[in-house]
């Protein structure tokens, strides 16, 4: 039998248990998990950090490390029982049958080889084809996913690759077998929104031209609505809902699956008048898993004596394709009752203008070898004429891809940089040529950051209290120590944690706990602005709604001016006020919410709203894929910074767009827009995202 001769299901996981083994104890990290793939079929595999989803793909794999064990169940690929194969035959299943790709590319790759050597060694180890046949292999299978000039690629490094090019490489690499099963863990969690479009794209297309069956990890329920034909959600080591996408998102049958919609930002959510509704409490550690149902402790139709009395078997929903839950009361709840909003928030109006920009310019001088010091200087234009202000109490979106100049604004905003020409105004001081060193105490407290990941910005040797504290003290907050501990409890009071976590370690706190001490230091002088840089897109999406409400709870309180920071334009569109777009440096668009998610657009910010996955059925998008990568800032196109890239740019006559940078353009109601593009022309753009009639 050849590897495509096999009718029946690819894969079939039945009951499988999964531990862990430490010296103290047993960890159960998967129980009783069931799923099928078939053939052609792409099954999504969605959850929380910690609820198995890796550990079941590691499975599978057959690559659980020296404590992982399988103690139940089994696997079955193509009908045989990978949990009972010798490491012979995994050897010849893996990489030419069953393939993975990782999250971070860099890990799949060998720094030190070639890329065309390392795509041929695949069909040279498992096929034993020659030389000349796995190069040509490789061409086409470069080719399949896109990527420019393939003989420049396979001659490439690694490092001389893009992180979009390097996904797509291990991408190839995966497929150069033609495996009948590709398992994909957060694959495209490291990269911008666009170049994840245009990811997601190339594997639904690949997955029907090589006719591959997928296993597709991750949290994003928009990316799976858009890749996957099936759907498993799961929840502390259990399957909890199973089934077809249209099933699973619109006939919902298990409360944790109902949680996590409605802890997304769909369109339609408000922040005021429909705020998103957090999943109360924490997931359960392994070992202080709850008796009877896991979700138990966070369910709102929890009931005392059945829901805890014992376990909860997989039981069917009918009437639907292969549709199953992991609730004993899923025919007493009514699903399609509206959630109780607890409290709606009236709108923050905006104050007096507190930051203002005018033609900033940063840019960078570096040497053609930086390394010796020799050849000509060359300049990086990291930011390019910014102009914009924010007044107080309001939130200000700052959107773009990687390299568009975002955080090098924070960091000469912050004082980690000095700008190369422009002015900043904080209040009506100047401080743009101020270093933070040279900064007023009262300066550095009313300008503060909350960064991205919250591992990496706390001392994981000092109490998180000890960590408030020693912010209070260089704020000159407080007149004493014991002042200053009455303050810290006071801010762990407004980030909605425990007291008694001022004695905890970091290491002891979840990435959501985390964030809100860092949160919580942001606001121990009192910060009048508040530079937030993707500051939940290292979270859980049933975490992010918590903290983007704590911070917006702040925000109404203190009247804090918040620059937000980020590539999520779901979350952007739920909580900002004005949006800035930013390209190359530039701000290419600049409005309201509603002015900037609706046509006219600046066509990159059309690119950008299409790139955005949607969890939701109804809503329809137009398709646009941006081809190529984002231009270097040490050699940025002549004229429009976006020309290389622009589906518009045939609309506008006599080459201006390569000639000349477009002026800003000031629409109704303030609305800028800074492109060559013809009133007509925006008068005929049409709406990316549309919601359908149910």
């Amino acid at each position: 039998m050849t590897k495509w001769d096999y009718d029946g299901p690819i894969l079939e996981i039945e009951n499988l248990s999964i531990s862990f083994f430490t010296r103290l104890r047993e960890i159960p990290a998967v129980m009783d998990f069931s799923c099928v793939v078939q053939p052609g079929e792409a099954m999504g595999l969605v959850g929380e950090s910690g609820c198995g989803k890796s550990t079941v793909a590691l499975a599978v794999m057959r690559d659980l490390g020296k404590n992982g064990r399988i103690v139940g169940g089994s696997i079955k690929f193509k009908g045989r029982d990978l949990t009972t194969m010798s490491e012979e035959e995994l050897r010849d299943l893996r990489g030419s049958q069953i393939a993975m790709i990782y999250q971070e590319p860099m890990a799949s790759l060998n720094p030190a080889m070639r890329i065309g050597q390392q795509l041929m060694e695949v069909p040279m180890i498992h096929e034993g084809v020659s030389k000349e046949e796995a190069y040509k292999r490789a061409m086409e299978v470069v080719t399949d996913v896109r990527l420019p000039d393939p003989e420049r690629i396979l001659r490439s490094y690694p490092h001389q690759l893009s992180g979009g090019q390097q996904q797509r490489i291990v991408i190839a690499m995966a497929l150069m077998s033609k495996p009948a099963l590709l398992i994909l863990d957060e694959p495209t969690t490291a990269l911008d929104v666009t170049v994840e479009a245009a990811v997601v794209d190339l594997v639904k297309d690949l997955g029907k031209k090589y006719g591959t069956s997928m296993l597709f990890i991750s949290h994003n329920l928009g990316l799976v609505l858009e890749v996957c034909d099936r759907l498993c959600v799961m929840y502390s080591g259990e399957a909890v809902e199973t089934g077809a996408i249209e099933d699973v998102f619109n006939k919902m049958q298990h409360p944790y699956t109902q949680a996590l919609f409605r802890s997304i930002p769909l369109p339609g959510a408000d922040k005021n008048a429909r705020p998103l509704i957090a999943i109360p409490g924490n997931f359960p550690l392994p070992h202080e898993r709850p008796k009877g149902c896991n979700f138990g402790p966070r369910c709102n139709y929890f009931v005392d004596g059945r829901c805890n009395a014992a376990e909860i078997p997989m039981v069917e929903v009918s009437g639907n394709d292969r549709h199953d839950t992991r609730c004993i009361r899923v025919d007493e709840i009514d699903w399609d009752a509206k959630p109780v909003v607890a409290k709606k928030n009236v709108k923050t109006e905006p104050g007096r203008v507190v930051l203002k920009m005018d033609d900033l310019r940063k840019y960078y001088e570096i040497s053609a070898s930086s390394l010796f010091g020799g050849g000509d200087k060359r300049v990086v234009k990291a930011n390019e004429t910014l102009s914009f202000e924010a007044r107080e109490g309001e939130t200000l979106a700052i959107v773009g891809e990687s390299g568009c100049g975002k955080s090098t604004f924070a960091k000469v905003l912050m004082g980690l940089e000095t700008a190369t020409s422009g002015k900043i105004m904080l209040y009506d001081n100047e401080i743009q040529s101020t270093p933070i060193e040279r900064r007023s105490t009262e300066t550095v407290s009313g300008v503060q950051m909350v960064f991205q990941n919250p591992f990496d910005t706390l001392n994981p040797s000092m109490t998180v209290g000890r960590q408030i504290i020693r912010a209070l003290e260089i704020f000159g907050v407080g007149e004493s120590d014991a002042e200053r501990r009455t303050k810290m409890l006071e801010l762990l009071d407004l980030v909605k944690l425990p007291r008694a976590f001022a004695d905890r370690m970091p290491r002891q706190l979840s990435g959501g706990q985390k964030q809100r001490v860092g949160i919580a230091r942001a606001f121990a002088g009192g910060a009048k602005i508040v530079v937030a840089d993707e500051p939940v897109s290292a979270l859980d999406v049933s975490v992010q709604a918590a903290v983007t409400d704590l911070l917006m709870e702040i925000q109404r309180e203190n009247r804090t001016t918040l620059l937000f920071i980020s590539h999520d334009l779901s979350i952007v569109r739920y909580l900002s006020d004005r949006v800035m777009v930013m390209y190359l440096g530039h701000v290419v668009e600049l409005g309201t919410t509603d002015q900037v998610f609706a046509p006219p657009y600046h066509p990159y910010t059309e690119a950008l709203l299409s790139a955005v996955p949607i969890a939701d059925t109804h809503v329809e998008k137009k398709h646009i894929v941006l081809e190529g990568e984002i231009p270097s800032a040490m050699n940025p196109p002549t004229g429009c910074p976006f020309q290389t890239r622009c589906r518009w740019k045939s609309k506008v006559p006599d080459g201006l767009c390569d000639r000349e940078v477009p002026p800003v353009r000031v629409l109704a109601g303030g609305h800028q827009i800074k492109c060559h593009l013809s009133d007509d022309y925006f008068a005929s753009m049409e709406p990316v995202i549309k919601i359908a009639a149910e």
